[in-house]
C-alpha cells in the first residue's frame, strides 16, 4: 500500500488511530460488495450501518452530545479511507457536512433535541436540499419557498439532486422567505426537517422521485407540497440562511476533497500493482517509461492535492475562513483524480473496462468530484474574482 502520511504534519495519535479504525470496517466490505451494490443501485445500507455503529459518522458531533468530539480534519481522514478502500462515501457523506451548518448556527434546543439521536446512530441526517433546476449553481435565484402560516412555515417548492432523503429522518432544507433586495445572499432561511413527522402526518405533502445516475448516487427530485416546519426548526436567523450553508459547503468541499483523495491513491495503487505483475514481451509493463510516467505523475498531483485537502482542514477547524482552501482543495483533488482514474484505466487496457477489475466502476464515480458539489470552472471563477481581485463575472 502506499504511503499516505501527510507529509507536513507532525504525527497525531487520534487521527492515526481513527484512520487504522476506518480501515478495518472498510475491509469488511470487498470490491464484489461495492460491485454489486453499484450494478443494482441498492444503497449500501450495510456498510453505512457498520460505520454509524461504530460512531464514525459522528465523530464531528461533539462529545457532549455523544460524538467523536473532533473536527473536519478527522471527518476527512475517515472519507478518505473509506474512498481509499475501494468503497463509495457518497452513501454517508451527508451527515458529516450537514453539520457545518448545523453546529455553528443551531440552536441549543436544536442540537439538544437531534445531536444526541444522532450520534447514537436512531436518527439520520443525510440530505442537504438546495439545489434547483432552473437556479442550478446560482443559489440565490432558488424558488422554493417558506411561507410563514401560525406558529410555523410552509414548505412550497422543487429540488433536484436531494441524495438520500429517502434513508433519512432529517434534511437541511434552504427556501425563499422574503424577497430579493440588494442584498442577493438576504431572503434565504434554511430549516431543519424532521421527515418521520411529515411521512406521519403529511405523506401527500411530500413526493419523492428516484433519479438513475451512471454510478450508484441515491438521488432524487423532491416536491416540496406545503410541507409544514414549525418556526423553531429554523437553523440560525430567518432570512440569513446563505451565510450557513457557506459554512455546510465550505465542510463539503474539503470532505469530497478528500474522498478524491482516497480515489487517487486507489488508482494509482490498483495501477501499480497491475502494472507489476502483468507482462508482456518477457516483462512487466511497469518497466516501461510509457507506464511509468502516467502514474508517476498521477501520484505527485495527488500529493500536492492532500496538502492543501490538509491546510483547509486546519483552517476550518481553527474557525478561520477558508473558502479559497476549501474550494482550491477541492478543485485540485478532483483534477488529480481524474488524471489517476485515467492513467489507470490506461494501464488495465482493456481489463480497465472489466466489471470485475472495478477501474471502471471507480472511473464513473471519481468523474462527479469535477462537476459535484461545484464545477470547477465555479472555482475558477471565485478564486479569480475573490484572491485575485478581478472583476466579477457574474
Amino acid at each position: 500500500m502506499l504511503d499516505t502520511t501527510p507529509v507536513h504534519a507532525a504525527p497525531d495519535a487520534d487521527l492515526e488511530a481513527l484512520r487504522e479504525r476506518t480501515r478495518a470496517l472498510c475491509a469488511r466490505f470487498p470490491d464484489a460488495y461495492w460491485r454489486e451494490t453499484d450494478r443494482d443501485r441498492r444503497y449500501p445500507q450495510e456498510f453505512v450501518d457498520t460505520l454509524t455503529g461504530a460512531g464514525l459518522l459522528a465523530v464531528l458531533i461533539p462529545a457532549e452530545y455523544g460524538g467523536g468530539g473532533m473536527g473536519v480534519t478527522a471527518g476527512s481522514v475517515v472519507m478518505e479511507e473509506i474512498n481509499r478502500s475501494g468503497g463509495h462515501s457518497a452513501a454517508c457523506h451527508a451527515q458529516m457536512y450537514t453539520m457545518g451548518a448545523l453546529l455553528r448556527h443551531g440552536s441549543d434546543r436544536l442540537k439538544d433535541a437531534y445531536l444526541p439521536l444522532i450520534a447514537a446512530g436512531e436518527l439520520r441526517l443525510q440530505a442537504f436540499s438546495i439545489t434547483e433546476t432552473t437556479a442550478g449553481s446560482d443559489t440565490t435565484a432558488i424558488d422554493t419557498t417558506a411561507t410563514r402560516d401560525g406558529d410555523g412555515y410552509v414548505l412550497t417548492g422543487h429540488k433536484n439532486w436531494t441524495s438520500r432523503i429517502a434513508e433519512s429522518d432529517l434534511a437541511l432544507v434552504l427556501a425563499r422567505t422574503s424577497e430579493k433586495g440588494a442584498d442577493r445572499t438576504r431572503g434565504l432561511t434554511l430549516f431543519l426537517v424532521d421527515l418521520r413527522r411529515v411521512r406521519a402526518e403529511q405523506p401527500e405533502a411530500l413526493e419523492v422521485v428516484p433519479v438513475r445516475t451512471m454510478f450508484n448516487y441515491a438521488t432524487n427530485q423532491v416536491f416540496y407540497r406545503g410541507v409544514r416546519v414549525p418556526a423553531d426548526h429554523v437553523v440560525g436567523e430567518v432570512d440569513a440562511g446563505f451565510r450557513y450553508v457557506i459554512d455546510g459547503w465550505n465542510a463539503e468541499r474539503i470532505l469530497l476533497a478528500a474522498e478524491a483523495i482516497g480515489d487517487g491513491y486507489w488508482f494509482v495503487d490498483r495501477a501499480v500493482g497491475y502494472a507489476t505483475r502483468r507482462e508482456v514481451f518477457g516483462r512487466p509493463i511497469g518497466a516501461n517509461q510509457g507506464v511509468q510516467f502516467p502514474l508517476a505523475d498521477a501520484y505527485m498531483r495527488v500529493r500536492a492535492a492532500d496538502l492543501m485537502r490538509w491546510e483547509a482542514a486546519r483552517l476550518f477547524d481553527a474557525g478561520h475562513p477558508c473558502g479559497a482552501e476549501a474550494n482550491m482543495a477541492k478543485h485540485l483533488a478532483s483534477e488529480a483524480s481524474w488524471a489517476a482514474a485515467n492513467a489507470a484505466l490506461d494501464t488495465h487496457g482493456g481489463n480497465g473496462f472489466v466489471d470485475e477489475y472495478d477501474v471502471e466502476r471507480k472511473f464513473r464515480e471519481t468523474r462527479m468530484y469535477q462537476v459535484a458539489p461545484v464545477n470547477n470552472n465555479m472555482i475558477k471563477s471565485f478564486v479569480a474574482t475573490k484572491v485575485l481581485g478581478l472583476p466579477r463575472s457574474y
